[in-house]
């Protein structure tokens, strides 16, 4: 490895959904196999989608995944700026796992993320030091012109740690010469001397048909494609915010289980405005006989056996949006029928009775849709956990990520939330992951329901979320040129890569 470090390298991509998250998961875990020990980073995450540290720092579930296939444990060292929008022009700044304060965009790039910088590499060198290899992720392209003077995450850390670049493209979306071209040719010469080649990602067909472009490509160029990846159904694991990833993949492109019982259990899941942590769910999709989807109508809960209205970054906003869409009212006649509901992290707190908020929104005292005896004041404060506990007699492990503390007024206690009849509330994220407990679950909501729905005996999410991270590694594996990228992780970009014009304004 260079000068004392370990190796590293950049995966960066051509636009956003391109697949660097699931390409970054899948090169830590083919190194690993290999017996490297191997830490993700990503510098600035954009997420919602956000996960809970041992020692109680919050980082993107994406980075979060990333260690699982490395099979290290996730610290914020990993992961040191995430941004959390509460709308469409500011975001929460979390700096090493904690909040720190709220930001426009605008005051953002003017000056904030420049100060983030040095953090930000430091903890790519304390990574360094430790493991043998860094697989950095880059965020969006790195051909975003307008932010490259202050850019913490893409070129500038790859300058900065003089680490080789891969540029990913979904040539499912089409264009893919275009954009590897493109995305090289608006670089500066000291950029472009950094990009070593590129990764075809989502391919369909005859890769023999490919080749000439990919000749052409390297003509035009002077660099390299190191792999062409197949389009693989249900890999999209706990990437940004997006709503085709993680394991509802497996549910929604691929053949589902049947169920074990004569019933399936249907699952809508109200897609609130700044929905955080939809993952939540995936465990509930991993079950045979269960199906899971995502709903915005009154009308879509009517066949639906269980309603789940999930985690937000606005409760209050997400409470209005139930209200103007019907949503509120066909909750209210679901609980009153005894028809299962349950309410994860903000979707509990619109749940409950009153909302004061003065933190989040700003709103002050809001009325919630008063489904459960609970009241939630938003405190300055985060709350950052990870619990254990039990719940239907089973042992439950979760994580909670929240401004809003719940005063418990009755009801029968549920994972520090409560339950009065078949409504079921709790700050608890991923407490579903655990396997006894959701089959416990599952048959309440079954019981309730009047379905004859039977949970497999057997089904463990652990296991379903290790072999799709090996379905990765093999990926890289099998498609990839792992010698070339092995190179390029212990000795850097090649010397002497070619200028590619206009380059840079």
């Amino acid at each position: 490895m260079r000068g004392g470090k370990g190796g590293g390298l950049l995966v960066a991509g051509t636009t956003s959904d391109a697949g660097k998250s699931v390409v970054t998961a899948g090169i830590c875990r083919w190194l690993v196999r290999k017996g490297l020990k191997v830490a993700p980073f990503k510098g600035q995450n954009m997420s919602l989608n956000s996960f809970v540290t041992r020692e109680g720092a919050e980082i993107g579930r994406a980075q979060a995944m990333q260690a699982q296939a490395a099979r290290v444990e996730p610290t914020a060292l990993m992961n040191p700026v995430l941004l959390k929008p509460g709308g469409d022009r500011s975001s929460q700044v979390v700096l090493m796992g904690r909040p720190v304060g709220e930001l426009s965009a605008k005051g953002y790039h003017g000056g904030r993320q420049k100060e983030l910088f040095e953090p930000v590499m430091a903890c790519l060198e304390e990574l360094r030091s430790t493991y043998d290899a860094v697989i950095c992720e880059g965020a969006g392209s790195p051909a975003e012109i307008n932010l490259r003077r202050t850019d913490i995450v893409n070129m500038g850390v790859a300058r900065a740690a003089k680490l080789p670049v891969v540029v990913v493209g979904d040539i499912d979306r089409g264009g893919v010469f275009a954009q590897f071209f493109g995305t090289t040719a608006l670089l500066s010469p000291e950029d472009q001397s950094l990009v070593a080649g590129y990764l075809v990602n989502k391919f369909r067909g005859d890769v023999s048909l490919l080749e000439p472009g990919l000749d052409m490509l390297y003509g035009l160029t002077g660099r390299r494609t190191f792999g062409v990846l197949p389009y693989a159904h249900g890999l999209g694991i706990d990437e940004e915010d997006g709503l085709r990833v993680s394991l509802r993949g497996t549910v929604r492109e691929s053949v589902v289980a049947p169920p074990v019982g004569a019933d399936v259990l249907r699952v809508a899941v109200c897609a609130v405005p700044l929905m955080s942590n939809f993952t939540d769910v995936d465990a509930l999709a991993a079950e045979p006989g269960v199906v899971v989807r995502f709903v915005d109508r009154p009308e879509e809960l009517v066949d639906a056996d269980l309603v789940v209205v999930p985690g937000t970054r606005g409760t209050v906003k997400a409470l209005a949006w139930l209200r103007e869409r019907g949503l509120a009212d066909a909750l209210a006649r679901r609980a009153a029928e005894g028809r299962p509901v349950l309410g994860i992290c903000g979707g509990f707190q619109a749940l409950g009775e009153r909302i004061e908020d003065e933190v989040e929104s700003k709103a002050g005292v809001v009325d919630g849709l008063g489904l459960l005896p609970v009241r939630v004041r938003f405190g300055v404060e985060k709350t950052l956990a990870r619990p254990v506990g039990e719940a239907l007699g089973e042992r439950v492990e979760g994580y909670e990520i929240h401004h809003g503390v719940a005063d418990v007024r009755g009801g029968e206690a549920f994972l520090d939330g409560c339950r009065v009849g078949s409504v079921w509330g709790t700050h608890w994220h991923g407490s579903l992951e655990s396997d006894g407990f959701r089959r416990a679950f599952l048959r309440e909501v079954a019981a309730a329901a009047g379905r004859r729905f039977v949970p497999a005996p057997d089904t463990s999410f652990g296991a379903l979320r290790e072999e799709q991270l090996d379905r990765l590694g093999d990926l890289i594996e099998e498609h990839a040129d792992t010698d070339a990228l092995l190179r390029l992780i212990e000795e850097g970009a090649p010397t002497g890569l070619p200028f590619v014009p206009p380059g840079a304004p």
